[in-house]
C-alpha cells in the first residue's frame, strides 16, 4: 500500500472518527473505511513477507522490511507454522518468525498470499475494542540448488483488532479508530 493510500485511509478514519470518546460504535461509513484499511495492512503483510523471505533481498533491506512489518502488529502476536507431515504447529512472535524466516536453508523462496478475506465481522468485545478475522491462502515454494522442492498450501486466520485512540492535533482532542494486526493462526495445510 501507498504511503498516499494509507494517509487516505487513515485520514477518513480520522474525520469519521471524531467527536466524543463515548461515541465508540461504529458507523456503516467508518466501519467499511476500517474493513479497508485492514484488508490494505494484510496486503502490506504479505508484501513484507515476500521481501523478507527472498533470498535476492539484501541483509539490510530485510532487516528495514522487518521493522515495518511489526508496525502492523498488536504486541505479543504470534505467527503460526506448519509443516507438511507434520501435526505440530509452532507459534513464533513476529520477528522471530521473520528472522526464522530469512534463516530458512533454501536457495530461493517464493511466498505469495491470496483469497484474503473477511470471515467473520468485527465484534465488540468488554474492553471497547472490536475484533474480526480475516482468512488467507499462502502458497511457499522453497527450492535448493540441487532441484529439491518443497511446496505447501497453507489457510491462515490473522486475528484484527480495532480500538478507539485519541491523538492532539493543534491543540484538540481527536479520536480516531486505529487498525492493528493480531495473532495468525493456522487452519490447515496441504500439498502445494
Amino acid at each position: 500500500m501507498t504511503k498516499f493510500k494509507v494517509l487516505l485511509a487513515a485520514l477518513a478514519i480520522l474525520i469519521t472518527g471524531t467527536g466524543l470518546m463515548a461515541q465508540d460504535e461504529i458507523s456503516p461509513s467508518r466501519k467499511q473505511a476500517i474493513d479497508s484499511l485492514a484488508l490494505e495492512k494484510v496486503r502490506d503483510l504479505s508484501k513484507y513477507i515476500s521481501i523478507v523471505g527472498n533470498k535476492d533481498t539484501p541483509w539490510s533491506e530485510a532487516n528495514r522490511v522487518i521493522e515495518r512489518t511489526q508496525e502492523l502488529f498488536a504486541d505479543g502476536a504470534l505467527m503460526g507454522v506448519s509443516t507438511l507431515g507434520r501435526e505440530e504447529i509452532n507459534y513464533y512472535g513476529i520477528r522471530e518468525y521473520l528472522e526464522r524466516l530469512m534463516a530458512l536453508n533454501y536457495d530461493k523462496v517464493n511466498i505469495q498470499w491470496y483469497n484474503i478475506q473477511y470471515i467473520s465481522d468485527l465484534e465488540r468485545q468488554p474492553d471497547g475494542r472490536y475484533v474480526g478475522v480475516i482468512t488467507i491462502y499462502q502458497r511457499f515454494e522453497g527450492t535448493t540448488k540441487e532441484g529439491l522442492r518443497y511446496v505447501d498450501v497453507t489457510k491462515k486466520d490473522v486475528t484484527v483488532y480495532v480500538e478507539r485512540k485519541t491523538t492532539q492535533i493543534s491543540g484538540r482532542i481527536i479520536g480516531f479508530w486505529d487498525v492493528l494486526l493480531g495473532d495468525i493462526r493456522v487452519s490447515e495445510t496441504k500439498p502445494g
